[in-house]
């Protein structure tokens, strides 16, 4: 039985967010630019956290809500701390970790990490960490469904997978990161008492200029085609991260669209691949990114 598209849950359904901050990572285009013109037309303030300055001043002038911008690149960890430094005590209620890569060709970040590993994972890991003391209320992860390619696993022996780079192989092992990441902050978060949740979205099939990076010709043409003639558009595509950010979801829990394939439709609650759930797996991991980025888990209020 079809779904009833008239009670699906939408942009429009969004609580009264005035006086509320959020971060978007990557909020100068795609689904960050879309969950962030929702988030101002619900009346909060929302920082556009971006690499170029510029497009994200033009992009932010586009919104009619309250907005500012500040540079941060995710793939540089002094960016990171400058970033997180600057924010001196203002509470935050929400971080949206947004920005991503996809299927790049082999490269490094400027501290030397695989690219997609080290900007969808490690510079979101930096940020979430740096930033948790000030957060109120939820952090969201933007994962996706390619943390199921493969049968992904985190390649803890090369996680620079020097030895066998493959771009979709790449991607994949960071969105799994992504949503092994979500599920250690939860369980850090609820062993320290705060009322604080961690969540994880990802917006099915969405025509986005993420897929225009791809490394090959071919690659990019067959993400026009697809883009142009499956996938539903930014705003479709942004209603998971947004539902995640503002419904009353249990921690850890991960939310993406409910049609076939969860590659199209409203947005739902969804289920992960069993490697994703891993607790041991994701303990290890949060040690590893401690190790690479010098940065730990954090002090943070408990809840009264």
């Amino acid at each position: 039985m079809a779904t009833d598209q008239s009670k699906r849950w939408n942009a429009t359904r969004l609580p009264d967010l005035t006086g509320r901050t959020a971060v978007v990572t990557g909020a100068n285009s795609g689904i960050g630019l879309t969950a962030a013109d929702a988030l101002t037309r619900a009346g909060a303030h929302v920082v556009f956290a971006v690499r170029d300055l510029d497009r994200g001043r033009t992009a932010a002038a586009t919104l009619t809500g309250s907005t500012e911008v500040r540079r941060l690149d995710l793939a540089d960890l002094s960016s990171v701390r400058e970033f997180a430094d600057a924010w001196q005590g203002r509470p935050l209620d929400l971080l949206i970790n947004n920005a991503g890569v996809m299927m790049l060709p082999q490269r490094r970040t400027r501290d030397g990490f695989e690219m997609q590993f080290g900007t969808n994972h490690l510079g979101h890991f930096a940020l979430t960490n740096l930033l948790l003391p000030y957060v109120t209320d939820r952090v969201v992860t933007v994962s996706s469904g390619a943390h199921r390619w493969g049968g992904a696993t985190i390649r803890f022996d090369d996680l620079n997978l020097d030895t066998d780079y493959t771009p979709r192989g790449a991607y994949a092992q960071s969105k799994l990161a992504n949503l092994l990441f979500t599920l250690e902050l939860q369980r850090r978060l609820t062993q320290a008492g705060s009322r604080v949740r961690a969540l994880a979205a990802h917006p099915g099939y969405a025509a986005t200029n993420l897929q225009s990076h791809a490394g090959s010709r071919a690659a990019r043409a067959a993400m026009r085609f697809s883009n142009r003639f499956f996938a539903q558009d930014d705003r479709a595509g942004a209603l998971p991260t947004l539902y995640a950010a503002t419904a009353d979801l249990a921690g850890a829990s991960y939310v993406g669209p409910d049609g076939i394939a969860e590659m199209r439709g409203g947005p739902t609650l969804v289920g992960r691949t069993a490697a994703a759930s891993d607790p041991e797996v994701a303990r290890r991991l949060w040690t590893v990114s401690e190790e690479l980025t010098k940065v730990t888990f954090p002090a943070v209020p408990a809840a009264l």
